[in-house]
C-alpha cells in the first residue's frame, strides 16, 4: 500500500505545541516528522519526541486493564476485563457518593497531554465529574502563581506573539532555557540576532541557552522581582522612562515609581547577588534598546513570591513603552489568545451545587488531612504525582491508605500506578482524536488518529463514556463522541477562530489563529478594570495582596537561620531528555540523561571534599534522595542544581520532590519547587550512614 501522512500534534507539556505528521503504511506508523510547512514547527521535533513512535511500541506499555493483587505500592496486578474493571469502578464510586457525597471523589488530572479532548486544556472528564458532583481539581502545579500575578498587572496572563521576537533589539530570557524546553523559539531569536539583537539570559544556572547567549546574569533564586525593580530604578534614574506611555496607558506610576526608587543598585545587589556594575550596565542597555522583549518561563514563579515576580516583571515593558511595539513586551503564555469554546467542553452547568476545590500540589494534605468529606476515591490520569508533586514521602503515605480507592489511567506502570487498585490502559497520541493549541505560539492543531490502538487501550474520552454507561447515568452530553466534542470547542464566535472550522482544520492539520503578523495584543488597551496597565491594582488589594506591584522574598531561600542548617538552595530544572516524568522509563533517553545528579559550585564542593562522580545524599527535614555529584561553575556558590523527571522507582526509590515543601506560593496556590533548602552529604563507598556535610 502507499505511504500516507496523517496530521497530528505533539500532546506534551511544552510551549511549542508542535504540529507533526505520522507516516502510515499497511496500518502501521512507520515514521514521524514535524510538519514541514508549519511556520513555527518548520519540520523539526525535539530530542525527546523524535522517537515517540518507539515509545508507543515499548514492551512495558500497558495494553489491558489490571486489578491489584498485592499490597499497595508493590505493583503486583492481574489482568482483568474492561467490563469487570468498569463495573468495580462504578460500584466503588457509587458507594463513595452514597457515604459521603460526590466531593469524596478527586479526579486528579495532570499535564501528560494538553489536548482539549483527551487532556488538560479541555479538562477531560469534566462533564462526568460535574454530573457526579466530584471535587474540583485545582491545577496548581505549573504556572498558576505567575498567571495570577500577570492578571493583576495586565488584566490577563496572555502575552506577546513569540514570532514577534524577530523584531526585538534586546531579548531577556528570564528564567527561560529554550534550547532545552522549547527550542523552536531559538530559531526566532537567531533571526533577531542576525539583525543585531542582544540576548541576555537571567537564570541562577548557566543553562544551555545561557551558554549560547551574549550575556548571562545569575541572580539568587527567588530574587527576580528585586532585580526587575533594580533595573527599573536605573531606567528611571537615566530619565529613560516613556512618559507619554506612562501617562496615557498606565495607572499608579507615581506610587510604583516610589517603590522602584527604593531598589537602588546597592540594595538590589544585596538582595540578588548580582553586582552593582552588572545591574547598572543591564539597566542602561534596557533603557537604550527599543524594542525589548522578555520571555519568562515557569521556574521563577515556583517560590513564595512567585506571583509577585511575574506581576512586577510585566511592569518593566510599561516603563519603557515596549508594550505598544511589535517585538516588545513580555511572553509567559499565549494560551489566552485561543478563543475556543472551552465552557462547552467543561459543562460546569451540570453541577447541581458548588463543590470544593482540591489543590493538585497539596495531594498529601488532601489524602491525609482533608475531611468533611475525606477523599475516598482518587482517579489519576495524565499524571504521575508520586514522582512530580511536592512532599513525596507523605504522598506515598496517602496513596498507601487501604480505605482509598485509586484508579490510574496511563500508558505505563508508573510509581503512582503501583498504588492503584485498578489500572486502565490509555491510548497515545497517534491513536486518538484531539485538538491542541500551544502556550508558546498562535496556532491550533488537529490530531487525527493515525493507527488503531494496541491491545485494549482506550482513549480518555471513551473510557469516561463507558464509565458513565456503567454507572447508568442519563445525561446525554456524557456520550458525545470526539467529533462532537471538537465541534463544541471550535463553535465559537471569538474572532481568533474566524474561518477555522472542524472541516478546514481537519483538512490542513493546523491553522494560525486569526491575528495579523506583528500583532500587538494591548495596542487598544488592557483588559483591567481601568483599561490600562495597572502598577497599582485594586483587584490585588481586594484579594489581600499589596496594591502596588513589588518584591516578596522567597521563604526558605531568604531564611538565614535555616541556611545554617541547610546551606544550599536546590533548584530542580527541566531535563533535556524527559518532559516532566514522560520518557522517564524510556531506556534510550534514560541512558542519555544518565543517573540523577546534583551540581555544586567548585568552592562548595571543595569545602565538603566532594568531587565529580561521588555519591551524595541531598536532604532536609522533609526527605532525601541520593545522586551523583557534578562539580561545575554553571551554578553560583550556595546553589545546587538537579534535574526533574526521573521515576523514583527506577532511581533508588526517591527523588528531589521528597525534599520540597507542600506549601503555596503567594498567589493562586502555586507550588514552591525552587524555594527549598537542603544539606548535601558525602556518601562513603558502600553508602553507609557515616558521612560529611558539604557546606
Amino acid at each position: 500500500m502507499s505511504l500516507t501522512h496523517v496530521p497530528g500534534a505533539c500532546p506534551l507539556d511544552c510551549p511549542d505545541g508542535c504540529s507533526w505528521q505520522v507516516a502510515v503504511q499497511d496500518g502501521e506508523a512507520v515514521a514521524l516528522r514535524g510538519t514541514p510547512d508549519h511556520p513555527y514547527t518548520r519540520g523539526t521535533l525535539c530530542v525527546k519526541v523524535n522517537q515517540f513512535l518507539d515509545h508507543t511500541r515499548a514492551p512495558d506499555r500497558l495494553l489491558h486493564p489490571l486489578r491489584r493483587v498485592g499490597r499497595k505500592g508493590e505493583g503486583r496486578f492481574e489482568r482483568t476485563s474492561w467490563d469487570s474493571a468498569l463495573d468495580e469502578i462504578a460500584r466503588r464510586l457509587t458507594e463513595t457518593i452514597e457515604r459521603h457525597g460526590g466531593e469524596a471523589i478527586w479526579p486528579y488530572q495532570g499535564t501528560g497531554t494538553l489536548g482539549f479532548l483527551q487532556g488538560l486544556q479541555g479538562r477531560a472528564g469534566s462533564r462526568l465529574w460535574n454530573v457526579l458532583g466530584a471535587s474540583r481539581h485545582d491545577m496548581t502545579i505549573c504556572s498558576i502563581a505567575g498567571l495570577t500575578g500577570l492578571a493583576y498587572t495586565l488584566g490577563t496572563s496572555t502575552g506577546i506573539d513569540p514570532e514577534n521576537l524577530e523584531y526585538s533589539r534586546l531579548i531577556l530570557l528570564w528564567g527561560s532555557n529554550p534550547l532545552t524546553t522549547h527550542h523552536h523559539l531559538w530559531r526566532v531569536i537567531e533571526r533577531a540576532r542576525r539583525d543585531g539583537a542582544h540576548v541576555v539570559v537571567i537564570d541562577p544556572v548557566r543553562s544551555r541557552s545561557a551558554a549560547q547567549a551574549d550575556q548571562h546574569v545569575a541572580p539568587l533564586p527567588g530574587t527576580d522581582a528585586a532585580l526587575a525593580l533594580g533595573l527599573m530604578h536605573v531606567i528611571a534614574q537615566e530619565g529613560a522612562e516613556d512618559r507619554e506611555y506612562l501617562d496615557t496607558c498606565t495607572v499608579g506610576w507615581e506610587e510604583f515609581r516610589a517603590r522602584v526608587l527604593e531598589f537602588d543598585p546597592q540594595r538590589t545587589a544585596r538582595e540578588t547577588g548580582v553586582s552593582e556594575e552588572e545591574i547598572v550596565r543591564l539597566g542602561r542597555r534596557i533603557a537604550d534598546s527599543r524594542p525589548t522583549a522578555i520571555r519568562v518561563s515557569q521556574g521563577i514563579q515556583r517560590q513564595a513570591g512567585g506571583g509577585n515576580a511575574l506581576r512586577t516583571l510585566a511592569c518593566l515593558p510599561a516603563v519603557t513603552g515596549d508594550w505598544r511595539r511589535p517585538g516588545g513586551g513580555l511572553l509567559y503564555s499565549t494560551d489566552g489568545h485561543f478563543g475556543g469554546n472551552r465552557e462547552a467542553l467543561y459543562r460546569d452547568d451540570l453541577l447541581t451545587r458548588p463543590v470544593r476545590s482540591l489543590s493538585m500540589t497539596r495531594l498529601a494534605e488532601g489524602l491525609l488531612e482533608v475531611a468533611d468529606p475525606p477523599v475516598e476515591a482518587l482517579v489519576v490520569y495524565g499524571a504521575n504525582p508520586l514522582a512530580s508533586a511536592p512532599d513525596q514521602n507523605r504522598i506515598r503515605q496517602g496513596l498507601a491508605r487501604e480505605d482509598l480507592f485509586t484508579v490510574v489511567m496511563d500508558h505505563f506502570q508508573t510509581d503512582t500506578a503501583d498504588y492503584a487498585d485498578i489500572v486502565l490502559p490509555a491510548t497515545m497520541q497517534p491513536e486518538h482524536l484531539d485538538v491542541h493549541d500551544g502556550y508558546g505560539h498562535l496556532y491550533v492543531t488537529w490530531n487525527e488518529p493515525a493507527v488503531a490502538p494496541p491491545g485494549e487501550c482506550l482513549s480518555t474520552t471513551e473510557t469516561f463514556r463507558r464509565l458513565a454507561r456503567a454507572m447508568k447515568l442519563t445525561e446525554p452530553s456524557l456520550y458525545a463522541d470526539d467529533e462532537e466534542l471538537a465541534g463544541d470547542l471550535l463553535n465559537s464566535p471569538h474572532p481568533s477562530l474566524a474561518g477555522i472550522t472542524t472541516d478546514t482544520l481537519r483538512a490542513k492539520g493546523w491553522a494560525r489563529l486569526n491575528y495579523p503578523k506583528g500583532y500587538v495584543p494591548f495596542a487598544d488597551g488592557f483588559p483591567t478594570p481601568s483599561g490600562k496597565l495597572e502598577f497599582v491594582s485594586e483587584t490585588a488589594r481586594a484579594d489581600g495582596h499589596d496594591a502596588v506591584a513589588g518584591y516578596l522574598p522567597a521563604m526558605e531561600t531568604a531564611d538565614d537561620e535555616l541556611a545554617r542548617a541547610f546551606p544550599f538552595v536546590l533548584v530542580s530544572v527541566a531535563n533535556h531528555f524527559f518532559l516532566n516524568t514522560v520518557f522517564g522509563n524510556k531506556p534510550g533517553l534514560r541512558r542519555r540523561a544518565g543517573q540523577p545528579y546534583v551540581v555544586l559550585h567548585p568552592r562548595d564542593a571543595a569545602a565538603g571534599g566532594i568531587a565529580t562522580g561521588d555519591r551524595v545524599r541531598v536532604a532536609n527535614s522533609r526527605g532525601m534522595f541520593e545522586a551523583q555529584a557534578k562539580v561545575d561553575d554553571v551554578v553560583r556558590p550556595g546553589v545546587a542544581m538537579t534535574v526533574k523527571g526521573h521515576w523514583p522507582k527506577l532511581t533508588g526509590g526517591s527523588g528531589p520532590n521528597a525534599t520540597v515543601d507542600e506549601r503555596d506560593a503567594d498567589m493562586g496556590g502555586g507550588a514552591v519547587f525552587h524555594d527549598n533548602r537542603v544539606r548535601i552529604t558525602l556518601l562513603p563507598p558502600g553508602g553507609d550512614e557515616s558521612s560529611e556535610d558539604c557546606g
